[in-house]
C-alpha cells in the first residue's frame, strides 16, 4: 500500500519468503503502482506480476489480498490501518508505527477486534542473531548483571535531504530522526530488558528543523537518557547530521557485548557480535589492559537472501496469518516502543525536564 523507497527492499523479501505471494501494488494513481512494478520487476521479477490498483480503497476491497504492507508516511498511516483492520486485512506496518502512542493504541484494538494480526517492521527482530545475543545474556557469564546500554543510529544527509525528504516534514514525518531512528534504539533497549519500561526519562533536542514547505519542525538531532527500576540505565543518539552507526553495547559486571550493524547487518554470509571481557592488571609500576574478545557468529545472510533478516519478518509475519491466530506480543512491543518515544519527544521539547513513566 503506497510506493515508498523501503518498500523496494520488501519487495524482494516477500518472493523470497517461501509462503507469501505479492498480489497487488496500491498507489494513488494506477499509473504510478503500474511504473513502480515495471521498475521493481525489472530486477527481481514476481510471476505472476502483481496488479496495479488506483486507489488503496480498491485494494482494501479486494477478496485475494489477506494483508497489507504499509510503507505509507506516519502522518496518515492510522486512518489506513484503521480501514484495513475493518476490511479484515492484517497489517504489517513500516515505523514509526503511528504519530503518537494514542494512535498505536487505536490501531492496536482495531486490529485485535477485528481478529487480525498487527506487526511493525522492525527487520532486526527476526533475525537468527538476536536468539544468539539472548543466550549470551542470559548465560550470566559474557555480561554479569547488567548496568548499561547504549545505541547510536545516525547517518550524514546530504544537504538536498533537508529541502525535499519527507522525513524533515512535519505533517508526514513528525517524529523525524527520533521516529526514524531512534525507534530502532529503544527497541533494542527493551528488548534487552525484556520490555522493563523505564521509570524516568531525559532528552535533550540537538536540533530540529523542517523543510521550507513543513508546517513545523521535526527532530534532527535527539539523545536521551533513561532509568529503569532493576537499576539499569540507557542511552541513545539519533540523527541525520552523524556519518552512518547503527551500534548497541551492552555492558554489566563481567564484560560486554558490542554489536556494530544491529539495524543493517553489514554484507556478508554471516551476522555476529563481540564479546568483551577485558583484564586490567596492576603491578606494582607495570600497568596492563588485557583484551578478551570472543566472537559469535551466526549463518545469515546480511540482505536480499532467503536467510536475511528482512525475508525472516515477512516469513513469520505469513505463518501468522495463514496459522489464523494472530500473536499479541507484536502489537505490545510496538505500543511499548512508542510509549517510550513519546517521553524521549515530550522531554526533548520540555527543554530536557524529567519524565517520569507510569
Amino acid at each position: 500500500m503506497g510506493t515508498a523507497g523501503i518498500a523496494r527492499k520488501n519487495w524482494q523479501a516477500i518472493k523470497n519468503s517461501g509462503n507469501g505471494k505479492l498480489v497487488a501494488v496500491g498507489s494513488r494513481t494506477k499509473e504510478r503502482a503500474a511504473q513502480y512494478i515495471a521498475e521493481n520487476q525489472a530486477q527481481v521479477p514476481h510471476d505472476p506480476a502483481p496488479r496495479p490498483l488506483g486507489s488503496f480503497e480498491e485494494m482494501l476491497a479486494s477478496d485475494d489480498i489477506d494483508a497489507v504492507y504499509l510503507p505509507l508516511p506516519t502522518g496518515v498511516r492510522k486512518d489506513y490501518v484503521l480501514q484495513a483492520a475493518a476490511a479484515g486485512k492484517h497489517v504489517l506496518s513500516e515505523k514509526p508505527c503511528g504519530v503518537n502512542a494514542g494512535e498505536v493504541k487505536e490501531m492496536v484494538e482495531a486490529c485485535g477486534k477485528a481478529g487480525v494480526q498487527f506487526m511493525d517492521g522492525v527487520m532486526f527482530m527476526h533475525s537468527d542473531r538476536l536468539p544468539a545475543l539472548r543466550a549470551e545474556l542470559d548465560s550470566g557469564t559474557a555480561v554479569g548483571d547488567l548496568k548499561r546500554i547504549a545505541s547510536q543510529f545516525s547517518f550524514m544527509a546530504p544537504d538536498d535531504f533537508f529541502e525535499d525528504n519527507i522525513r524533515v516534514h512535519s505533517g508526514l514525518e513528525p517524529l523525524g530522526s527520533l521516529g526514524d531512528l531512534g525507534w530502532y534504539c529503544i527497541r533494542i533497549i527493551l528488548w534487552t530488558l525484556n520490555y522493563e519500561m523505564p521509570v524516568s526519562i531525559r532528552s535533550r533536542m540537538i536540533r530540529e528543523s523542517g523543510r521550507s514547505d513543513s508546517p513545523g519542525s521535526v527532530p534532527i538531532s535527539l539523545s536521551s537518557e533513561m532509568v529503569f527500576s532493576s537499576g539499569v540505565t540507557a542511552s541513545f543518539y539519533c540523527s541525520f547530521e552523524a556519518e552512518n552507526q547503527q551500534w548497541v553495547n551492552i555492558s554489566g559486571t563481567k564484560g560486554h557485548i558490542q554489536m556494530d550493524d544491529f539495524v543493517l547487518p553489514y554484507h556478508g554470509s554471516e551476522v555476529s557480535f563481540e564479546v568483551e571481557q577485558a583484564h586490567f592488571d596492576v603491578d606494582l609500576c607495570q600497568f596492563h589492559m588485557e583484551r578478551h574478545t570472543r566472537r559469535v557468529a551466526v549463518r545469515e545472510v546480511s540482505d536480499s537472501h532467503p536467510t536475511s533478516q528482512e525475508t525472516k519478518l515477512f516469513r513469520n509475519f505469513a505463518d501468522l496469518v495463514l496459522s489464523g491466530k494472530p500473536d499479541l506480543h507484536w502489537p505490545e512491543i510496538s505500543l511499548k516502543t512508542q510509549l517510550v518515544l513519546d517521553a524521549c519527544l515530550k522531554s526533548a521539547r520540555d527543554g530536557g525536564r524529567e519524565i517520569a513513566m507510569s
